[in-house]
């Protein structure tokens, strides 16, 4: 049943944010559009309030209130950030608006770009950490809450690994090509020797350059 319900809640948000997308944006109704983006938090409460019931009802703490837990935790944590990502977009493909900023490539930019969704999966962990602590204090000693504390672990390593991977980015910053370095002069050509004069009209059309910068044939060897 729960497994069940989160595959619904996980469909009803694409399917609300497509469609308060399209009200937004096709339909021009941006407040009815926005109405609907502020009811997918409703399927979250949905579904917390429906492990609540099942676990009241006797049912054994499993996987699936895990599962369950983690889910809501990680739609608080990155599910602001999707919408907002996807509602760019959609401002720009549907409604006349300039394209999104891209997130930065390289360098400490994109390192604090990384820490900054580390900060979403941090906020997630601690959600489902909470939530799988009060789901352990309404069970019980009478239940088996081993599974939900496991749950726990599972959410804080995921959490850590990401911030492992978010830090490399600190330590190894990657480097933009030559080109898109911001801030660094531009590649000069290498200068000429010394006494020989150059000049930037193509050679192929000497009649456009200066008689300074051209040695023009003298008589002698026009006759020859």
């Amino acid at each position: 049943m729960i497994v069940t319900l989160i595959v619904v809640c996980e469909v009803g948000f694409w399917v609300l944010l497509a469609a308060g997308l399209a009200t937004r944006y096709l339909l021009k109704m941006p407040r009815a559009g926005m109405a609907l983006l502020l009811c997918e938090p409703l399927l979250e409460i949905v579904l917390l309030v429906a492990t609540a019931i099942d676990l009241k009802n006797g049912a054994d703490p499993s996987w699936e209130h895990g599962l369950a837990a983690l889910y809501i935790g990680y739609t608080v944590g990155h599910g602001h950030r999707t919408v907002k990502w996807l509602d760019g977009h959609a401002a720009h493909r549907l409604g006349g608006a300039p394209p999104p900023a891209k997130p930065p490539r390289h360098g400490m930019a994109r390192a604090r770009h990384e820490g900054a969704v580390w900060v979403g999966s941090v906020v997630a962990a601690a959600v489902a950490s909470a939530l799988l602590l009060l789901a352990a204090w309404y069970v019980g000693g009478d239940g088996d809450t081993d599974g939900l504390y496991g749950w726990i672990f599972v959410a804080w390593r995921a959490a850590g690994i990401h911030g492992l991977i978010a830090l490399s980015y600190a330590i190894w910053p990657k480097k933009a090509p030559v080109g898109e370095r911001v801030g660094e002069p531009p590649v000069e050509p290498p200068a000429a020797p010394a006494g020989r004069r150059t000049s930037a009209v193509p050679a192929g059309d000497p009649e456009h350059v200066p008689d300074l910068l051209v040695r023009r044939p003298g008589k002698d060897e026009e006759q020859v």
